[in-house]
């Protein structure tokens, strides 16, 4: 009972996460849909979409070669135009990295969360006024909830605020190819535990190491329930004007 009290930041990271991870689907889906039914033309659809996310597809590949350059990495191409894998992917951007070892891998891979999570942090908070709003909904706060949904708007420069928090939180989270060195280091990170609490560090880590493994896991629990919070608001909107669009086109090309 003690080790699920002092590490309460995972099981508000997976509560955030799992929203956040179906708000963007649904959301990205409702945007491609309203964008095809204006335009009428697949090529200039996917165009569009991309522009909706070029700040945060900047602030993500940046972040990458940054960190490889001060890992002492070595870099190739950066790319900002958005192109279609073989796979049938639509991939925003790109930097060509050179392969290392695990950890530095690790860091490159993980660098668009890290500068992602500060920046929605950093406007959620001192531009856009969220904390309160996220504290009332995790306490269950419905009615509140809702009532201060509909005062977010007066806030000063929301608009411009939610689109860079928007662009940024859908783009920050890593691909499959960022993710490859985590597994290995996962691995070793807990082969290093298992022999740590062998070797009766258990009671010290749960004293020492638990409570800032806890406090990490709340930060990015906060900026991923923040993220959400973000979708969820423009999911309305764009999910009311699909049906809209709709009703008056008789074509829904979400379906």
């Amino acid at each position: 009972m003690l080790v699920l009290t002092g590490l309460d930041g995972l099981g508000w990271l997976l509560l955030t996460l799992a929203p956040l991870l179906f708000l963007q689907r649904v959301l990205h889906r409702e945007i491609q849909a309203v964008l095809l039914m204006i335009t009428r033309h697949p090529g200039l659809t996917v165009g569009v979409f991309s522009l909706f996310f070029f700040p945060g597809v900047i602030l993500h590949e940046l972040s990458h070669f940054i960190m490889a350059k001060l890992l002492r990495v070595p870099t190739g191409r950066v790319s900002f135009i958005p192109q279609t894998t073989s796979e049938g992917y639509l991939q925003l951007g790109y930097v060509e990295t050179a392969k290392s070892d695990i950890v530095r891998d690790s860091l490159i891979g993980a660098a668009p969360i890290i500068s992602g999570g500060l920046f929605i942090a950093y406007a959620a908070i001192f531009h856009l006024d969220l904390l309160p709003l996220w504290d009332v909904l995790r306490n269950g706060q419905v009615g509140l909830f809702i009532l201060g949904l509909g005062l977010i708007p007066k806030v000063k420069d929301f608009l411009p605020w939610l689109y860079l928090t928007f662009a940024v939180s859908s783009t920050m989270l890593p691909s499959a190819s960022d993710r490859y060195a985590w597994r290995p280091v996962g691995l070793w990170i807990l082969v290093l535990l298992v022999l740590a609490i062998l070797a009766g560090a258990g009671p010290w880590m749960l004293a020492y190491l638990a409570p800032w493994v806890n406090a990490f896991l709340r930060s990015a629990a906060l900026v991923f329930g923040l993220s959400a919070l973000v979708h969820l608001v423009l999911l309305l909107p764009f999910f009311l004007f699909h049906r809209v669009l709709t009703r008056l086109t008789g074509i829904d090309v979400g379906q």
